[in-house]
């Protein structure tokens, strides 16, 4: 029996191909379960600890970028107001026409 693989070393080492059981090619082909599985465990693990702190960088980004928002918001607002007020005066809503295609009897 040979010793156990590393988690790192069964990218360099296929610990099946000693195995008088296995063919060559399904000795190969465990060893890209293996190689897969580690991937997984490596990814679980990376996810994980993203997971358990916040990303300072992105946090950086996200408020500059928030800032930049809370700006925009401002001159929208600001330039809404100008519309608003570039009407005339005299003007209400009740002043418009009616143009539903009502054609309900009333009596």
């Amino acid at each position: 029996m040979t010793s156990p693989v590393t988690d790192n070393e069964i990218f360099e080492i296929n610990p099946y191909e000693s195995q008088s059981s296995l063919t060559p090619t399904e000795a190969d082909v465990l060893w890209e379960y293996a190689k897969l599985s580690q991937h997984v465990k490596d990814l679980t693990a990376r996810t994980r600890q993203l997971s358990e702190g916040p990303d300072e960088n992105l946090l950086a980004r996200l408020r500059v970028l928030e800032r930049k928002m809370g700006l925009v918001l401002t001159l929208f607002k600001a330039s809404v107001w100008g519309v608003i007020n570039e009407q005339p005066a005299g003007e209400s809503p009740g002043d418009y026409a009616d143009t539903t295609a009502d054609t309900t009897l009333r009596r």
